[in-house]
C-alpha cells in the first residue's frame, strides 16, 4: 500500500465499503468485495427490470386467482351431480303372469322342452327393458369431473412454468456440502443450514457440527431428505416456497410424496416430487 493514504489493504477495503463504492463482507475465508455499478443507464435498466418482475408477479397472481375461482365453481356444480348419481335408483317391479289360455306344446325326443309363447314374449320384454335401463344409465358428473381435472392440470402447468428456476437456495434449509475442494478441511458430505443467500446462487452455510460458516455455490450443494413425517420446503417447481410434510419416498424413481402444510394449498397431496425439488427444514 505504498504511496497511498491507507496503511493496510484491510483499511482500503473498509473504506470502499463505507463510501458505498463496493459491497464488502468479512467471512472466515477473508474479505469479499462486490463492485456496485452506479452508472445511470445501469440503474435505469435495473429499475425497469424490477418493474417488469413486479408486473409479471401481479399478472401471475391474477391468473392463479381466476383459475382457482373456476375450479371452485366447477367443484360446486359437480357436488350435487355426484350426490344424485350415487343414490340407488328404484327398480320397477315386474310381474310375470301365466295366463290360463296359454298354449303349451310338447316335443318328444332326446330331451323335452316346454314352450310358452306368452312367457317367452314377457321375458323378452323384461330383458329389453333392463338393457335400455343400462344404456340410459350414465355418470352425470363425468363431464364435470373432466373439466375440473383439466382446470387443475392447466393450473399446475402454469405454476410449474412460472416457478421452475435454475436456482433453488433459500434460507432455513438443511443442505449437504458436496465440494471435494473442502474435503481436506473435513466439510465434504457434511450438513449445514443455509443462513444467507447471495446473488441467488451462493449460500452462506453454517455447519451443524463445527458451527463454521462457509460460502458455497449451489452447484456444490445437495438437498437433504428428512425422515418420514418430517417437514420439507419445496425449493423448486409449481409449489416453490411451500412447507410440506414428507409422507413417503420412492427410492426407485427418486421422488417423494408430500402434503402441503401451510398456505393457500394446505392439505394438497403431491404424489411424485423429485428429490432435488424438496429439502429438509431446519428446526
Amino acid at each position: 500500500m505504498n504511496s497511498t493514504e491507507w496503511a493496510t489493504l484491510t483499511d482500503f477495503v473498509k473504506y470502499l465499503g463505507r463510501t458505498g463504492k463496493c459491497k464488502v463482507e468479512e467471512t472466515p475465508k477473508g474479505w469479499f468485495i462486490t463492485y456496485i455499478d452506479r452508472d445511470s443507464e445501469t440503474l435505469f435498466k435495473e429499475r425497469m427490470k424490477n418493474k417488469r418482475m413486479k408486473a409479471d408477479l401481479v399478472e401471475e397472481e391474477k391468473q392463479e386467482r381466476e383459475i382457482q375461482k373456476q375450479i371452485e365453481k366447477a367443484a360446486e356444480q359437480l357436488m350435487p351431480l355426484v350426490t344424485d348419481s350415487q343414490k340407488p335408483e328404484p327398480q320397477p317391479v315386474k310381474e310375470l303372469k301365466s295366463e290360463a289360455d296359454a298354449k303349451i306344446g310338447f316335443a318328444l325326443g332326446s330331451s323335452s322342452k316346454l314352450k310358452t309363447k306368452e312367457s317367452g314374449e314377457s321375458s323378452k320384454s323384461v330383458f329389453d327393458e333392463d338393457e335400455n335401463e343400462k344404456n340410459d344409465k350414465g355418470n352425470p358428473g363425468a363431464k364435470n369431473k373432466s373439466v375440473l381435472e383439466e382446470l387443475m392440470r392447466e393450473e399446475e402447468m402454469k405454476k410449474e412454468r412460472a416457478n421452475r428456476k435454475d436456482y433453488w437456495l433459500t434460507e432455513g434449509i438443511v443442505v449437504k456440502v458436496m465440494s471435494k475442494a473442502l474435503a481436506e478441511k473435513g466439510y465434504y458430505k457434511q450438513k449445514g443450514v443455509v443462513r444467507k443467500v447471495i446473488d441467488k446462487y451462493v449460500g452462506e452455510i453454517e455447519m451443524l457440527e463445527s458451527k463454521h460458516v462457509l460460502r458455497v455455490d449451489q452447484a456444490e450443494l445437495e438437498t437433504v431428505i428428512p425422515q418420514i413425517g418430517g417437514l420439507v420446503r419445496i425449493v423448486n417447481g409449481a409449489y416453490r416456497g411451500a412447507i410440506a410434510k414428507l409422507l413417503g419416498v420412492d427410492t426407485e424413481k427418486f421422488c417423494a410424496k408430500v402434503q402441503i402444510e401451510k398456505g393457500a394449498y394446505v392439505g394438497r397431496v403431491l404424489k411424485a416430487v423429485e428429490y432435488e425439488d424438496i429439502c429438509k427444514v431446519s428446526q
